[in-house]
Formats: C-alpha cells, structure tokens, sequence
C-alpha cells in the first residue's frame, strides 16, 4: 500500500481522555476513531491488525475441529426468561421492543441461541460430539465504557460452544480449547497466565479458567504463588487456611469448653469511632483483633459478612455463598432498621439477619466488635460463644503473603491483567432450561453436556500493545502487524532513491511481504515519527547510501538502525517474519 493515498490520520496530540497506554496509541496512530462513549469505529490499520488476530483464532479454532457459523446478534428476550439470565444480566443487557411490543436483547453472548439451534438440530448420541464457534459483534451496556477497546458497549468477540454426550467427551474438549488458547495468545506475542476463576453470570457446572494477560493497566487482580503454579482471580483465590476449610469444615469447629472460660463480652464507648482504622488507632489494638461487620442487601433482603478488620470482603464469593442474583452495601436507613445504630457500629451479636462469617473470624479467640449502639463497641466478643457459625465460609481477598492452597512454601502474591479469554465448563445449566437433549445408546434421553470457550478479539489488540510499546508509540508483533515492512524513501525528488523504492517495494511484495510505502512528500523526520508511532516491525530507509547499495535497516524493537546492503534485505525481512 502506498502512502499518500492510504487513510491514515495520525494525531500529534495524546487524546485528552486517552487514560491506557493502548487507547492513546491506538487513537494517536490512526487504528480506531471514537463514536460515542464504548463505541469505536476500526480505520484502515485497525482493521488489519483486526483481521490478523481473527485469522489466528480462526486457525487454532478450526485447528479444534471446531465449525464456524454466524449467530444473530438480535435475540427474542424470551430466550433469555427461558435461561434464567434475563435479570441475572442486569442493566448491561441491551434491551429494546419491536413495533409490536415483542422484547429484544442485543447478544452480549449466545449461549440461548446456540442451545435452542443445537437442541432444534440434534438428537441422538451419534451426532455428538460438535462444536461451532462464531467471530461477532457483541453488545454490553457498560456502566463505565473506559481505556478504550479495554471496556467498551460494542467489540468483537470468539465464541465456541461445545456439546459432548458426557462429562468425559466435555473434559476433552475443554482441554483441546485450552491448548488452543495458549496457541493463540502466544501466536499474537502475549505474556498471559491461565488462571483459576469465577464463573459469573456465564455459570456452570465445572471448571472455569480466565487468561490473563499481564499488564500494568490491567482492572483485574492476578494472584499466583511463589513457589508452585498456583494461579487464580481475585474472585476465586483462597487462603490455604480457606481451603483447608473447605475441604474439612476445620475452621468452625470450636472448644465449647475453652470459649466458655473467655471473658464475658463488655460494652464501652467509642463516640464517632466509625471505621477499623479509628479504632486501631483510638484503642492501640492490632486490625486483626477487630471483627469488621457490614450490612449488605442480597436480592432484596439483608445480610451480614463478617471478616477480621485487616480483611476486606470479596463480594462475589458472598454472592455465590448466597446463590443471589443482586448484592449491594446497605444504605444508611437499612443498617439502622436492622442493627439500631447508625453506620460503622455494626456487630454479629444479636443480630437476627443471616451472618456470612469468614474462616479467619471462626478462627479468632476472642475480638471487637460493634455493639449494634451508636458510638458504643463490645470486647471480648468469642465467635460460636457469642454469635452463630453456622455459616462460616471463605468471604475474602487474598492478601499478599498469604500461604498457597496448592504447595507448603509458597506465598501469594498479585499482579495486574486483562481477561482476554474466557473457558467454561456449562454442564447443562442450559441444555436442561432450553430443552436441548439427545438419546442415548440405551434408548435414554439425557441434556446434552456444554461448554463455552470466549476471546475478546477487539480487546486483544490492547492487551498486545500494552505490553508492546515505547515511549515513541506501538511495538506490532510481527504475526499481527499491520504492514510487516515501512518502506521510506528520504527524498521524492532523487530519482535513484525513488526507483531503488520502487524496485524493493516490487521484490517484497512480490515475496508475500506486506509493504506500506511512503511516498508522501513530508519531511523525513515526519515520516520517520509517523513509523515508530505505527509500530511496524522493520523500517527501511532509502537514502543517499543507495548510491553505494545501501539501505538504513532497523527492526522496531532496536535503538539504533544499521546500514545493510539492499541485495540482503529480502533475506532479512523473511526471517524475521519466520521469528529466526
């Protein structure tokens, strides 16, 4: 492609609400031009760069055995009632009416869909296993649509979903979809991790697994060990001293006996401290030795969740403890008519509102706690003595240095990342609702068992360019850039520059090689700031060297370009582009 008539409308200002370093490049270089808020419109190099990680999920998938179908994006929002998720999906589900008043939805995902169309087309055992996954335009009503292709309200997302006879056929396909996303993420040059994670609103029956790809900017919380491969979200980690109560129910089991013999509780006052950190330094107590209760409102009704005062609360395991669709903080008025004080002197003992209480609080001997009195606390609180632990689970974030749940010497330690891939096993939390069943060999009709397997595509181009760029703009891999080679003559007036321009241009592509020539008559430095803000892997500068048979040849990455003789550049430019 030439140049000067290519639509490349680079900027030489950072976009003033640019706040990721992959919107401001994005946005700067020319890829992608802002609608409204969450909506983008994908210019000539975006789209390149679009359809390169498109061909390589394509590829992985295909190489599955996957079959690709195009889903529709607009669904009857009975599908959804049908599901379950109509209400589970909440405002970012996008709803509209017909002009008869029939309810739509704009597919954030297709799990109905899919179900309903293999339920229609398959019925016995000797069809299964299948799986077809679709590349499409989805739609979420982000409250927040920010970073730029990182959340957005319309992206392009991969979804697979599989249907297998038994668990045994499920597990073998989620295996295969998990080799093939490493495939894919290390094809388009990404560090990620595979990490264990919660399945939300998608649900399930299985095992879930989130890719992450490490980022500064990344909105999520990746937590690993020291030492082994443990590896999970911040909504699925755990504590060894968790785990070792999930697996034992250790944690609750108490000594009637020895809790007796604790102090009785006292009251006493603490006029206008509200918060653990009043307390701690008000009262010269450690955060631990404090029970930190707060007031939630599940589906409507209120709960309590307890957890040590140096713990903060992870409200999706609370969520999922309750098996709620809604989970918010109480308002003032709430905690008020259910504790009888007013905010930050909540306590367990009394209360008559179920109590979620974290293992670390079951495990406590004895702490302060709200008295469920405006400016008054009580000590010596015992958990079991002196409220219930009935309903003692694992409520918490992870904290950095937390023993592992998976080895003996290691430590948990977080770093930031983008969700870029999503691995379900659904069971048949769909394949039951929608009436998606199979006969089996014995003549038994059984739900077809699922799984769903998602990419988000647009957001792949960001996680690649936060993790490939400089200070002068983007750094493409080579398997998903937009031109392998920037080709710049200095000066459109020199005959032997342009006709040397020329010939390589030819030998390139001719080569299968993607060549962006610059033929516009701007100044070299323009031209040479507009490359390294593009990020094609090579540039090949055609200068005054051509009269000795030389070019300027420099790799993207590097600091400084080299001199080559132009009769090896076709050999250069094919091995990087091999990766040699």
């Amino acid at each position: 492609m030439r140049q000067k008539s290519a639509f490349l409308p680079t900027m030489r200002e950072v976009p003033a609400d640019a706040e990721a370093i992959s919107h401001k490049w994005l946005v700067k270089g020319g890829f992608i031009r802002q609608l409204s808020a969450g909506v983008y419109s994908f210019l000539p190099l975006g789209r390149r760069v679009l359809r390169k990680v498109e061909a390589i999920v394509r590829e992985e998938m295909e190489r599955t055995g996957a079959q690709e179908v195009l889903l529709p994006a607009l669904q009857p929002a009975d599908l959804w009632q049908q599901s379950g998720r109509y209400e589970v999906y909440g405002p970012e589900l996008v709803r509209l009416e017909d002009r008869n008043g029939r309810e739509f939805a704009l597919g954030p995902t297709h799990e109905e869909v899919i179900t309903q169309l293999v339920g229609q087309e398959i019925s016995t055992y000797r069809k299964l296993p299948v799986t077809l996954f679709q590349l499409q335009t989805k739609f979420r009503d982000e409250r927040r649509p920010r970073f730029g292709l990182l959340r957005c309200r319309e992206f392009v997302m991969k979804d697979a979903y599989s249907f297998d006879s038994d668990w045994e056929g499920l597990d073998a396909t989620y295996q295969a979809m998990y080799e093939a996303y490493h495939r894919i993420f290390e094809r388009c040059g990404l560090q990620f991790r595979a990490v264990h994670a919660d399945a939300g609103a998608i649900g399930g029956e299985g095992g879930t697994h989130e890719f992450m790809a490490i980022a500064e900017s990344g909105e999520d919380d990746v937590v690993t060990c020291s030492s082994c491969g443990y590896a999970a979200n911040m909504e699925k980690a755990q504590s060894r001293s968790a785990a070792q109560f999930d697996a034992t129910g250790a944690g609750a089991k108490r000594d009637a006996e020895a809790d007796a013999k604790q102090a009785a509780m006292e009251k006493f006052h603490t006029p206008q401290l509200k918060s653990i950190d009043d307390l701690v330094t008000a009262l010269g107590l450690a955060h631990e030795q404090l029970i930190k209760t707060l007031i939630y409102v599940a589906d409507g009704k209120p709960v309590a969740v307890l957890v040590r005062g140096d713990h903060s609360i992870n409200e999706t395991k609370v969520l999922n403890a309750l098996n709620a669709i809604t989970l918010s903080l109480a308002d003032a008025d709430t905690v008020r008519a259910v504790t009888g004080a007013h905010t930050g002197f909540a306590g367990p003992v009394g209360l008559s509102i179920p109590l979620l209480v974290d293992v670390e609080v079951s495990r406590m001997a004895a702490g302060v706690a709200g008295a469920n009195e405006t400016d008054f606390h009580v000590r010596n609180v015992v958990p079991g003595r002196d409220f219930s632990l009935e309903r003692t689970g694992d409520f918490r974030n992870i904290e950095i240095g937390d023993c592992c749940p998976s080895c003996e010497e290691g430590k948990l330690q977080t770093t930031r990342g983008i969700e870029i891939g999503h691995v379900f096993k659904l069971g048949t939390k769909y394949s039951e609702k929608l009436g998606a069943q199979f006969v089996g060999p014995g003549g038994e009709t059984k739900p077809i068992i699922m799984g769903c397997y998602g990419i988000g595509v647009t957001r792949l181009l960001s996680a690649i360019i936060e993790q490939h760029h400089d200070g002068n703009g983007m750094i493409w891999p080579s398997s998903v850039a937009p031109f392998h080679v920037h080709l710049i003559p200095v000066s459109l007036q020199d005959t032997m520059q342009m006709e040397a321009a020329e010939r390589l241009y030819a030998q390139l592509r001719d080569a299968g090689i993607e060549v962006l020539l610059d033929d516009r008559d701007e100044r070299l430095g323009v031209k040479l700031k507009d490359s390294d803000l593009i990020g094609i892997p090579i540039r090949i500068v055609v200068g005054k060297g051509i009269a000795e048979g030389e070019i300027e040849y420099k790799q993207r990455r590097d600091e400084a370009a080299q001199r080559k003789p132009v009769n090896e550049v076709l050999e250069l430019v094919k091995a990087v582009i091999r990766g040699v």
